[in-house]
C-alpha cells in the first residue's frame, strides 16, 4: 500500500512537470525594469501577458520590475496605459537558468483635434460689447495721472508726514534759532521816528475833524 501510493504521488509530479514544460522546453527565471524609451524613467505597474502559455498574466512592481517563470521562445505583450503595447520573444538559444532584460516601452502620444470657443453667439453682440469695453490704463497713463497736480496736492493733503520730513523740518528750525539768537528785538516805544509818525496822525486827525465841523456850521 505504501508503495502503491509513493507511485501514484510520482506519476502526478511527473504529469504536473509536463504540464508546465510541454515539448520538452526547460523553465528560466525571467526578470527585467520597464523603461520610458524617451526618458529612461521607470513604468510602474505594467500587465506581461504571455501568448505562448495560455494568455498568463504577470504585473510590474511600482518600480518597473518584473519576474516569472517563463519558457525559451514564449512571446510576450507588455502593455500600460499611455504606452504603446511591446511584444518580445524570449530568445530560444538560453543555456542558463536565468534571463534578464531591459524593456523600454514608447509613450503614446493622441492627438486631439483643435476646437474654437466662441463667447458671443452672434456678431452683433460681440459688437455690442467690444464698443462698451473699457480699456485698461498703460503705464504712462498710469504715471501721469498719478503725477498730476490734483493728484499730488491731494497726497499732500492726505498722508501725514513722515519721520525724515519731520526731522528736516525741526533741523531748520533749530538752525534759524541759532543764527538769530544775538539779535535783539526793537521796541517801537524808544522809536523818536515811531513817534513823529503817530503824533503826525494825530495832527492830521485834528485837521480833518476841524475842516468836517466847519463844513457842518456852513
Amino acid at each position: 500500500m505504501k508503495y502503491l501510493l509513493t507511485l501514484l504521488l510520482a506519476f502526478f509530479a511527473v504529469g504536473l512537470f509536463a504540464q508546465q514544460a510541454p515539448s520538452g522546453k526547460k523553465l528560466i527565471q525571467f526578470s527585467g525594469i520597464i523603461t520610458d524609451q524617451d526618458s529612461s524613467f521607470v513604468v510602474p505597474y505594467v500587465t506581461i501577458t504571455n501568448k505562448s502559455n495560455k494568455e498568463q498574466r504577470y504585473g510590474a512592481n511600482y518600480k518597473g520590475y518584473f519576474s516569472f517563470v517563463a519558457h525559451p521562445g514564449d512571446t510576450l505583450v507588455y502593455n500600460a496605459i499611455g504606452y504603446n503595447d511591446k511584444t518580445i520573444t524570449i530568445p530560444l538559444g538560453i543555456t542558463e537558468s536565468k534571463y534578464t532584460k531591459m524593456v523600454k516601452m514608447k509613450s503614446d502620444i493622441v492627438y486631439l483635434p483643435a476646437v474654437r470657443i466662441y463667447p458671443w453667439a452672434t456678431v452683433e453682440e460681440f459688437t455690442k460689447d467690444f464698443l462698451a469695453l473699457k480699456i485698461a490704463d498703460d503705464d504712462m497713463e498710469i504715471a501721469r495721472k498719478n503725477l498730476s497736480g490734483g493728484s499730488v496736492n491731494s497726497l499732500m493733503r492726505s498722508l501725514p508726514r513722515d519721520g525724515g520730513e519731520i526731522s528736516s523740518s525741526n533741523f531748520r528750525m533749530d538752525q534759524e534759532r541759532e543764527l538769530n539768537k544775538n539779535l535783539g528785538t526793537t521796541n517801537p516805544l524808544l522809536n523818536p521816528f515811531a513817534w513823529g509818525a503817530l503824533m503826525q496822525q494825530i495832527f492830521n486827525g485834528d485837521k480833518s475833524r476841524q475842516s468836517n465841523s466847519s463844513s457842518s456850521s456852513n
